[in-house]
Protein backbone atom coordinates (compact mmCIF):
# COMPACT_ATOMS: atom_id res chain seq x y z
CA UNK A 1 0.00 0.00 0.00
CA UNK A 2 1.28 3.53 -0.73
CA UNK A 3 2.44 5.56 2.25
CA UNK A 4 -0.07 8.10 3.71
CA UNK A 5 0.14 11.52 2.13
CA UNK A 6 1.28 14.49 4.23
CA UNK A 7 -1.27 17.03 5.46
CA UNK A 8 -1.96 19.90 3.09
CA UNK A 9 0.09 22.99 3.71
CA UNK A 10 0.14 26.44 2.21
CA UNK A 11 1.80 26.54 -1.20
CA UNK A 12 3.88 29.43 -2.42
CA UNK A 13 4.78 30.33 -5.94
CA UNK A 14 8.00 28.30 -5.65
CA UNK A 15 6.42 25.16 -4.10
CA UNK A 16 4.28 23.11 -6.47
CA UNK A 17 2.76 19.65 -6.63
CA UNK A 18 2.99 17.93 -10.00
CA UNK A 19 1.21 14.81 -11.14
CA UNK A 20 3.48 13.03 -13.63
CA UNK A 21 2.79 9.83 -15.48
CA UNK A 22 4.01 7.28 -18.00
CA UNK A 23 0.94 5.77 -19.68
CA UNK A 24 1.94 2.59 -21.51
CA UNK A 25 0.25 -0.33 -23.19
CA UNK A 26 1.40 -2.79 -20.52
CA UNK A 27 1.85 -0.66 -17.41
CA UNK A 28 1.09 2.85 -16.25
CA UNK A 29 3.14 4.66 -13.61
CA UNK A 30 1.70 7.73 -11.88
CA UNK A 31 3.42 9.84 -9.25
CA UNK A 32 2.88 13.01 -7.23
CA UNK A 33 5.97 15.16 -6.82
CA UNK A 34 6.42 18.22 -4.64
CA UNK A 35 8.88 20.64 -6.20
CA UNK A 36 10.45 23.64 -4.54
CA UNK A 37 13.13 25.47 -6.52
CA UNK A 38 15.57 22.65 -7.39
CA UNK A 39 14.35 20.21 -4.73
CA UNK A 40 11.98 17.37 -5.70
CA UNK A 41 10.19 15.06 -3.27
CA UNK A 42 8.04 12.12 -4.34
CA UNK A 43 4.86 12.08 -2.25
CA UNK A 44 3.24 9.05 -3.85
CA UNK A 45 3.98 6.65 -6.70
CA UNK A 46 2.02 3.67 -8.01
CA UNK A 47 2.35 1.26 -10.91
CA UNK A 48 -0.79 -0.14 -12.53
CA UNK A 49 -1.44 -2.94 -15.01
CA UNK A 50 -3.03 -0.91 -17.80
CA UNK A 51 -5.23 -3.73 -19.08
CA UNK A 52 -7.00 -3.92 -15.72
CA UNK A 53 -8.77 -0.62 -16.42
CA UNK A 54 -11.34 0.09 -19.10
CA UNK A 55 -10.50 3.81 -19.18
CA UNK A 56 -7.70 6.07 -18.03
CA UNK A 57 -10.29 8.06 -16.06
CA UNK A 58 -10.96 4.95 -13.96
CA UNK A 59 -7.25 4.44 -13.31
CA UNK A 60 -6.65 8.09 -12.40
CA UNK A 61 -9.63 8.07 -10.03
CA UNK A 62 -8.07 5.11 -8.21
CA UNK A 63 -4.72 6.89 -7.94
CA UNK A 64 -6.21 10.15 -6.63
CA UNK A 65 -8.43 8.47 -4.02
CA UNK A 66 -6.45 9.70 -1.00
CA UNK A 67 -5.02 12.85 -2.60
CA UNK A 68 -8.05 15.15 -2.35
CA UNK A 69 -6.36 17.36 0.23
CA UNK A 70 -3.43 18.10 -2.06
CA UNK A 71 -3.64 21.04 -4.44
CA UNK A 72 -2.15 19.79 -7.70
CA UNK A 73 -0.46 22.59 -9.62
CA UNK A 74 0.26 20.81 -12.89
CA UNK A 75 -0.22 17.48 -14.67
CA UNK A 76 2.05 16.06 -17.36
CA UNK A 77 1.57 12.61 -18.85
CA UNK A 78 3.54 10.73 -21.48
CA UNK A 79 1.17 8.48 -23.43
CA UNK A 80 1.77 5.94 -26.20
CA UNK A 81 -0.16 7.48 -29.05
CA UNK A 82 -0.57 10.53 -31.25
CA UNK A 83 -1.23 13.74 -29.31
CA UNK A 84 -3.55 16.19 -31.10
CA UNK A 85 -5.49 19.14 -29.69
CA UNK A 86 -4.98 18.03 -26.11
CA UNK A 87 -6.23 14.52 -26.73
CA UNK A 88 -4.70 11.08 -27.27
CA UNK A 89 -6.12 7.80 -28.51
CA UNK A 90 -3.62 5.28 -27.18
CA UNK A 91 -2.14 2.91 -29.76
CA UNK A 92 -2.12 -0.36 -27.82
CA UNK A 93 -5.04 0.34 -25.46
CA UNK A 94 -8.71 1.23 -26.04
CA UNK A 95 -8.24 4.46 -24.09
CA UNK A 96 -8.93 8.09 -25.00
CA UNK A 97 -7.13 10.69 -22.90
CA UNK A 98 -8.33 14.30 -22.75
CA UNK A 99 -6.36 17.10 -21.10
CA UNK A 100 -9.65 18.83 -20.28
CA UNK A 101 -11.08 15.81 -18.47
CA UNK A 102 -7.80 15.10 -16.70
CA UNK A 103 -7.66 18.73 -15.57
CA UNK A 104 -11.18 18.46 -14.16
CA UNK A 105 -10.21 15.34 -12.21
CA UNK A 106 -6.98 16.83 -10.89
CA UNK A 107 -8.57 20.29 -10.37
CA UNK A 108 -5.98 22.19 -12.38
CA UNK A 109 -5.93 23.94 -15.74
CA UNK A 110 -2.23 23.18 -16.27
CA UNK A 111 -2.32 19.83 -18.08
CA UNK A 112 0.08 18.67 -20.77
CA UNK A 113 -0.09 15.44 -22.76
CA UNK A 114 3.11 14.28 -24.43
CA UNK A 115 3.85 11.38 -26.74
CA UNK A 116 5.59 8.72 -24.64
CA UNK A 117 8.86 9.05 -26.57
CA UNK A 118 8.67 12.82 -26.26
CA UNK A 119 8.45 12.33 -22.48
CA UNK A 120 11.33 9.84 -22.65
CA UNK A 121 13.48 12.41 -24.46
CA UNK A 122 12.79 15.00 -21.76
CA UNK A 123 13.88 12.41 -19.20
CA UNK A 124 17.11 11.57 -21.00
CA UNK A 125 18.25 15.19 -20.72
CA UNK A 126 18.77 14.96 -16.95
CA UNK A 127 19.88 11.37 -16.36
CA UNK A 128 23.38 10.74 -14.98
CA UNK A 129 25.90 8.88 -17.12
CA UNK A 130 25.71 5.68 -15.04
CA UNK A 131 22.17 5.17 -16.40
CA UNK A 132 23.58 4.36 -19.86
CA UNK A 133 25.55 1.53 -21.46
CA UNK A 134 27.49 2.20 -24.69
CA UNK A 135 27.06 -0.32 -27.53
CA UNK A 136 29.42 1.23 -30.11
CA UNK A 137 33.08 0.69 -29.18
CA UNK A 138 34.15 3.22 -31.84
CA UNK A 139 31.83 6.02 -30.61
CA UNK A 140 33.13 9.56 -30.39
CA UNK A 141 31.42 12.15 -28.18
CA UNK A 142 30.27 15.21 -30.09
CA UNK A 143 27.42 17.74 -29.99
CA UNK A 144 24.45 17.42 -32.30
CA UNK A 145 21.01 15.92 -32.78
CA UNK A 146 19.97 12.89 -30.74
CA UNK A 147 17.77 10.00 -31.89
CA UNK A 148 15.61 8.14 -29.37
CA UNK A 149 14.11 4.72 -30.07
CA UNK A 150 12.32 2.46 -27.63
CA UNK A 151 11.08 -1.10 -28.04
CA UNK A 152 8.52 -2.21 -25.47
CA UNK A 153 4.85 -2.99 -25.85
CA UNK A 154 5.20 -1.03 -29.11
CA UNK A 155 8.03 0.79 -30.87
CA UNK A 156 8.48 4.51 -30.29
CA UNK A 157 10.82 6.99 -31.94
CA UNK A 158 11.65 10.64 -31.32
CA UNK A 159 14.21 13.21 -32.43
CA UNK A 160 16.01 15.75 -30.25
CA UNK A 161 17.06 18.57 -32.55
CA UNK A 162 20.13 20.56 -31.43
CA UNK A 163 20.25 24.26 -32.32
CA UNK A 164 23.68 24.89 -30.85
CA UNK A 165 22.35 25.98 -27.46
CA UNK A 166 19.47 23.68 -26.51
CA UNK A 167 17.42 20.69 -27.64
CA UNK A 168 14.01 20.85 -29.29
CA UNK A 169 12.12 17.57 -28.98
CA UNK A 170 10.13 16.24 -31.92
CA UNK A 171 7.59 13.48 -31.40
CA UNK A 172 7.12 10.99 -34.25
CA UNK A 173 5.23 7.82 -35.09
CA UNK A 174 8.25 6.35 -36.86
CA UNK A 175 7.68 2.94 -35.31
CA UNK A 176 4.68 2.53 -37.62
CA UNK A 177 6.73 3.10 -40.78
CA UNK A 178 7.14 0.15 -43.14
CA UNK A 179 9.39 -2.75 -42.19
CA UNK A 180 12.15 -3.16 -44.79
CA UNK A 181 13.72 -6.65 -45.01
CA UNK A 182 17.34 -6.77 -46.15
CA UNK A 183 18.15 -10.51 -46.25
CA UNK A 184 16.50 -13.62 -47.65
CA UNK A 185 15.46 -14.74 -44.17
CA UNK A 186 13.95 -11.32 -43.43
CA UNK A 187 12.03 -11.52 -46.71
CA UNK A 188 10.67 -14.89 -45.56
CA UNK A 189 9.78 -13.29 -42.23
CA UNK A 190 7.92 -10.49 -44.03
CA UNK A 191 5.90 -13.05 -46.02
CA UNK A 192 5.07 -14.89 -42.81
CA UNK A 193 3.80 -11.84 -40.90
CA UNK A 194 1.87 -10.61 -43.96
CA UNK A 195 -0.40 -13.60 -43.40
CA UNK A 196 -1.15 -12.27 -39.92
CA UNK A 197 -1.32 -8.56 -40.78
CA UNK A 198 -2.30 -8.28 -44.46
CA UNK A 199 -1.71 -4.95 -46.15
CA UNK A 200 0.92 -3.32 -43.95
CA UNK A 201 3.81 -4.52 -41.82
CA UNK A 202 5.22 -1.81 -39.61
CA UNK A 203 8.52 -2.01 -37.77
CA UNK A 204 6.52 -2.25 -34.55
CA UNK A 205 5.11 -5.61 -35.65
CA UNK A 206 8.62 -7.07 -35.31
CA UNK A 207 10.53 -4.74 -32.98
CA UNK A 208 8.41 -4.91 -29.82
CA UNK A 209 7.24 -7.50 -27.33
CA UNK A 210 4.66 -8.71 -29.83
CA UNK A 211 7.36 -8.62 -32.51
CA UNK A 212 9.68 -10.90 -30.57
CA UNK A 213 6.86 -13.43 -30.31
CA UNK A 214 6.19 -13.10 -34.06
CA UNK A 215 9.87 -13.79 -34.79
CA UNK A 216 9.88 -16.83 -32.51
CA UNK A 217 6.74 -18.20 -34.17
CA UNK A 218 8.28 -17.64 -37.60
CA UNK A 219 11.41 -19.61 -36.70
CA UNK A 220 9.19 -22.33 -35.29
CA UNK A 221 7.16 -22.29 -38.53
CA UNK A 222 10.24 -22.83 -40.72
CA UNK A 223 11.49 -25.58 -38.37
CA UNK A 224 14.67 -23.70 -37.51
CA UNK A 225 15.06 -25.91 -34.42
CA UNK A 226 12.91 -28.22 -32.27
CA UNK A 227 10.71 -26.48 -29.73
CA UNK A 228 11.46 -26.81 -26.02
CA UNK A 229 8.33 -28.12 -24.23
CA UNK A 230 9.23 -26.25 -21.04
CA UNK A 231 9.55 -22.96 -22.94
CA UNK A 232 6.23 -23.56 -24.67
CA UNK A 233 4.57 -24.25 -21.32
CA UNK A 234 5.97 -21.07 -19.78
CA UNK A 235 4.87 -19.06 -22.82
CA UNK A 236 1.30 -20.30 -22.36
CA UNK A 237 1.29 -19.33 -18.67
CA UNK A 238 3.29 -16.07 -18.67
CA UNK A 239 4.13 -13.11 -20.91
CA UNK A 240 5.51 -14.98 -23.95
CA UNK A 241 7.86 -12.15 -24.97
CA UNK A 242 9.41 -12.10 -21.50
CA UNK A 243 9.87 -15.89 -21.58
CA UNK A 244 11.57 -15.75 -24.99
CA UNK A 245 13.79 -12.89 -23.89
CA UNK A 246 14.88 -14.56 -20.66
CA UNK A 247 15.57 -17.91 -22.34
CA UNK A 248 17.42 -16.17 -25.16
CA UNK A 249 19.68 -14.22 -22.80
CA UNK A 250 20.29 -17.35 -20.70
CA UNK A 251 21.04 -19.42 -23.82
CA UNK A 252 18.72 -22.18 -22.59
CA UNK A 253 16.58 -22.52 -25.73
CA UNK A 254 17.93 -22.58 -29.29
CA UNK A 255 14.79 -21.06 -30.82
CA UNK A 256 14.74 -18.25 -28.26
CA UNK A 257 18.42 -17.48 -28.79
CA UNK A 258 17.95 -17.21 -32.55
CA UNK A 259 14.74 -15.18 -32.16
CA UNK A 260 16.56 -12.72 -29.92
CA UNK A 261 19.50 -12.47 -32.33
CA UNK A 262 17.19 -11.66 -35.24
CA UNK A 263 15.27 -9.22 -33.06
CA UNK A 264 18.51 -7.43 -32.14
CA UNK A 265 19.56 -7.20 -35.78
CA UNK A 266 16.20 -5.70 -36.78
CA UNK A 267 16.34 -3.31 -33.81
CA UNK A 268 19.80 -2.22 -34.92
CA UNK A 269 18.68 -1.81 -38.54
CA UNK A 270 15.75 0.44 -37.62
CA UNK A 271 17.94 2.43 -35.21
CA UNK A 272 20.32 2.98 -38.13
CA UNK A 273 17.41 4.03 -40.37
CA UNK A 274 16.35 6.63 -37.81
CA UNK A 275 19.96 7.81 -37.52
CA UNK A 276 20.23 8.35 -41.26
CA UNK A 277 17.09 10.48 -41.18
CA UNK A 278 18.29 12.91 -38.50
CA UNK A 279 22.11 12.46 -38.37
CA UNK A 280 22.29 12.21 -34.58
CA UNK A 281 25.91 13.09 -33.96
CA UNK A 282 24.90 13.59 -30.32
CA UNK A 283 24.03 9.90 -30.13
CA UNK A 284 21.31 7.29 -30.50
CA UNK A 285 19.57 6.31 -27.26
CA UNK A 286 17.66 3.06 -26.76
CA UNK A 287 14.95 3.25 -24.10
CA UNK A 288 11.83 1.15 -23.54
CA UNK A 289 11.28 -1.91 -21.42
CA UNK A 290 13.06 -4.45 -23.61
CA UNK A 291 16.52 -2.95 -24.06
CA UNK A 292 17.76 -3.20 -20.48
CA UNK A 293 16.34 -6.72 -20.13
CA UNK A 294 18.21 -8.09 -23.15
CA UNK A 295 21.32 -5.94 -22.70
CA UNK A 296 23.76 -8.90 -22.88
CA UNK A 297 22.41 -9.76 -26.35
CA UNK A 298 22.46 -6.14 -27.50
CA UNK A 299 26.13 -6.01 -26.52
CA UNK A 300 26.91 -8.83 -28.94
CA UNK A 301 27.43 -8.27 -32.69
CA UNK A 302 23.91 -8.50 -34.13
CA UNK A 303 22.60 -5.08 -33.10
CA UNK A 304 25.61 -3.09 -34.31
CA UNK A 305 25.78 -5.19 -37.47
CA UNK A 306 22.21 -4.17 -38.29
CA UNK A 307 22.90 -0.56 -37.30
CA UNK A 308 25.95 -0.20 -39.54
CA UNK A 309 24.75 -2.20 -42.55
CA UNK A 310 23.90 0.91 -44.59
CA UNK A 311 26.05 0.44 -47.67
CA UNK A 312 27.64 3.71 -48.82
CA UNK A 313 26.50 5.46 -45.64
CA UNK A 314 28.18 3.03 -43.22
CA UNK A 315 30.95 5.55 -42.56
CA UNK A 316 28.35 8.15 -41.51
CA UNK A 317 27.26 5.95 -38.61
CA UNK A 318 30.51 4.33 -37.50
CA UNK A 319 31.45 6.98 -34.91
CA UNK A 320 27.95 7.71 -33.59
CA UNK A 321 27.36 6.78 -29.96
CA UNK A 322 24.64 4.18 -29.35
CA UNK A 323 23.58 3.89 -25.73
CA UNK A 324 21.03 1.79 -23.86
CA UNK A 325 19.15 3.60 -21.10
CA UNK A 326 18.82 1.33 -18.07
CA UNK A 327 16.52 3.61 -16.04
CA UNK A 328 12.99 2.11 -16.25
CA UNK A 329 11.33 5.39 -15.17
CA UNK A 330 12.89 7.71 -17.73
CA UNK A 331 9.50 8.63 -19.28
CA UNK A 332 8.00 9.39 -15.86
CA UNK A 333 10.97 11.60 -15.00
CA UNK A 334 10.67 13.24 -18.41
CA UNK A 335 7.04 14.14 -17.79
CA UNK A 336 8.07 15.69 -14.48
CA UNK A 337 10.96 17.51 -16.17
CA UNK A 338 8.65 18.98 -18.81
CA UNK A 339 6.06 20.06 -16.23
CA UNK A 340 8.69 21.73 -14.05
CA UNK A 341 10.15 23.68 -16.95
CA UNK A 342 6.84 24.65 -18.50
CA UNK A 343 5.05 25.50 -15.26
CA UNK A 344 8.00 27.68 -14.22
CA UNK A 345 7.48 29.73 -17.35
CA UNK A 346 3.71 29.94 -16.98
CA UNK A 347 3.01 30.25 -13.26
Amino acid sequence: MPAPLPARRAQTRSRRICLAGDVGGTKTILALFETEENDVKCLKKEQFSSSNYQTFTELLTSFLTDAERLQITAVCLGASGVIANGSCKTTNLPWALSSKEIGEQAKTQNVWLLNDLEATAWGLLDLPEHNFVELNPDAQRQPGNIAVIAAGTGLGEAIMSWDGAEYHIIATEGGHADFAPTTEREIELLRYVLEKYPGHISCERLISGEGLVNIYQFLKHINYAPTNPETERHMAEQDPAAVIGEAGVAGSDVLCVEALKLFCRLYGAESGNLALKCLPYGGVYLAGGIGAKILPMLQQDEFMHGFLAKGRCRAVLEKISVKVCTNPEVALLGALNYAKRTAKLML
